[in-house]
């Protein structure tokens, strides 16, 4: 066989193989053949947790069942982003209305070196009377921040002070504390309010 041969043929069997892998996959497309497929897993965000509010009792993944759950994670040092996007979830509350007892509203911080739940509680007077500011050890935290899949690192600063870089989405949770989908409060808050209300 010459090389201009063997070159042709090896050409010539790709197409082929091409081909069948192209009619295979579009035969199983078509749904004319069965296509065994794994049952749904588990969401790959949220988990178990055992954080403690501002009012120091503990709350669990386990004591919000049975409630649509919101939950942002910060740190009551940040100068912008935080306090913006508690003012928007507190704005949806008060659109709730009675109906913003039936819903939890979290704020987990990813500093709880400073964000003890005096200071919490102190920080959240200034919003909805809802929000429940969470925090813990720094293993009880960090097993929190990794089951949601956020980012947060400490970024130091000039003398021996610091801020946190994080993830700045609001989740939301459903009442088996299953995740549905970021929260999207970059519209009136009544209409942020009404989406909320369909997972009472």
């Amino acid at each position: 066989m010459t090389a201009r041969n063997a070159r042709v043929l090896l050409v010539l069997s790709a197409f082929i193989g091409g081909l069948v892998l192209f009619m295979a996959a579009a035969f199983l497309v078509s749904g004319r053949a069965p296509v065994l497929t794994a049952a749904p897993g588990p969401s790959a965000i949220g988990g178990p947790f055992k954080l403690t509010d501002q009012d120091g009792n503990i709350v669990t993944d386990e004591s919000l069942k049975g409630k649509p759950f919101l939950v942002f994670f910060g740190f009551t040092h940040c100068p912008d982003i935080c306090p913006t996007t508690l003012f928007d979830v507190s704005e949806v509350l008060t659109k709730l209305g009675p109906d913003a007892d039936r819903v939890a509203a979290l704020f987990v911080t990813v500093d709880p070196e400073r964000d003890t739940p005096v200071k919490l509680k102190d920080y959240l007077s200034s919003f909805d009377r809802h929000l429940r500011g969470l925090t813990g050890d720094e293993a009880a935290v960090t097993a929190m921040t990794k089951a949601y899949r956020v980012y947060s690192k400490k970024v130091p600063l000039e003398g021996k002070d610091y801020t946190m870089d994080h993830t700045a989405l609001v989740y939301l949770m459903d009442k088996q504390g299953r995740f549905v989908a970021p929260f999207n409060l970059k519209r009136p808050p009544e209409q942020a309010a009404a989406d909320l209300k369909k997972y009472l």
